[in-house]
């Protein structure tokens, strides 16, 4: 059986960076926001149902999601909907990855796993965090962020003191090498403990 260890954290966290090591100690990752990205993109699964509750945010056979952003901007009752479409859609494409990997630790890079309540998916969770301020340097060297727009994102998850009482583990990413040797260190306490 494949230990599944849920990885989040909150935007500027370094959860990327993070789950990049675990694929570079030969873990498969799945990650949500590709998922998202395959069924926005042309034809993908979810592009005809988002078309029904917000048109203006298809073209092309495409999601845009500058525009889907807009229009939830402007209506917020569109964000329900919206998670309603692709929720069922992300689970789906989660549970092939399952069926199709066969290594003993899979790593799922889930960014609202503590916000859609999916703990119980999962042997583990590891939340992978960071002091607010340098989550806040990190995230406004981003292309195109704006402190509003980074506030936008904030509000819309669970506190990292709240996410902290929830997680199986924590890695704080201050500095590169010492979260390298986090996640070899877990990954071999996972393996002596669920060989």
């Amino acid at each position: 059986m494949t230990f599944r260890l849920g990885l989040t954290g909150s935007i500027g966290m370094g959860k990327s960076t993070t789950a990049a090591m675990f694929a570079a100690a030969g873990l498969p990752i799945w990650d949500a926001d590709s998922a998202v990205h395959q069924l926005y993109a042309r034809d993908g699964l979810a592009v005809s149902p988002i078309s029904e509750i917000c048109p203006e945010a298809t073209m092309d056979g495409n999601v845009s999601r500058e525009t889907l952003k807009r229009a939830i901007a402007a209506d917020p009752g569109l964000l329900a909907k919206l998670e309603a479409i692709t929720h069922p859609l992300v689970a789906a494409d989660r549970a092939a990855f399952l069926a199709q990997t066969t290594a003993d630790i899979a790593v799922l890079d889930t960014p609202l796993l503590f916000e859609t309540s999916s703990q119980p998916e999962f042997h583990a969770t590891l939340l992978v965090t960071a002091p607010a301020d340098l989550q806040r340097q990190r995230v406004l060297q981003r292309p195109g962020m704006t402190e509003q727009h980074f506030q936008t994102l904030l509000s819309r998850q669970m506190p990292d003191a709240q996410k902290r009482s929830l997680a199986t583990h924590i890695v704080e990413t201050l500095d590169l090498s010492a979260t390298e040797a986090y996640v070899k260190s877990l990954i071999a306490h996972i393996r002596a403990r669920h060989a």
